[in-house]
């Protein structure tokens, strides 16, 4: 047997997760609910035995939509079309949706110039990407002690350093400190 699944189980898994969200027919279980026929017409609070039987001479589903004000919502469909149908908005909206990617440096507060030079080089190729940067600054040993002023003064660096490329706007999202960790993000707008 092949280590790898086949293509075929990652959907049929992947369907059966989306219809565990829904109760479909005999599972709904509630006795009484209100029940919308597969045109869109209501037909009023109903029992559950009413509405089954509704829903097999349509050849449908019952599946169990809502509840408001304590009255459940279900309405007659074919439940493969309906599953079919959110599976595809899902995929719509995972492709329109814009993904940021933050690359992290990782800098100590006593680095050589051609290192910083060749990470800051580096942070600079990631703007223009469009990616979000976060600078991370690592203190040890004394260096902890002036954490406030060693961290000021190289965040400010690297402020001055980054506007000098004109680059556009930069913008400093967010400041975090934990430990000997000090760390900023930068991007452009």
């Amino acid at each position: 047997m092949s280590k790898f699944r086949s293509r075929r189980f990652e959907i049929d898994r992947n369907d059966k997760l989306l219809a565990a969200n829904y109760f479909i027919n005999e599972r709904i279980r509630v006795s009484t609910l209100q029940v919308i026929d597969n045109v869109g017409e209501n037909l009023g609070v109903i029992s559950k035995s009413e509405a089954l039987q509704a829903a097999e001479t349509a050849d449908l589903d019952l599946v169990q939509v809502g509840e408001t004000d304590g009255v459940v919502i279900a309405k007659i469909m074919d439940f493969g079309k309906f599953l079919y149908r959110k599976k595809k908005q899902q995929s719509e909206a995972k492709k329109k949706q814009k993904i940021i990617h933050i690359k992290e440096i990782k800098l100590r507060p006593n680095i050589d110039d051609n290192d910083y030079k060749t990470k800051l080089d580096r942070a600079i190729g990631f703007l223009k990407e469009g990616k979000k940067v976060k600078f991370t600054i690592q203190f040890r040993g004394r260096e902890f002690i002036m954490i406030r002023e060693l961290g000021n003064n190289f965040f400010n660096r690297i402020n001055r350093d980054l506007e000098e490329q004109n680059l556009g706007t930069l913008v400093e999202e967010k400041e975090q400190r934990g430990g000997p960790f000090w760390s900023k993000i930068f991007y452009l707008k």
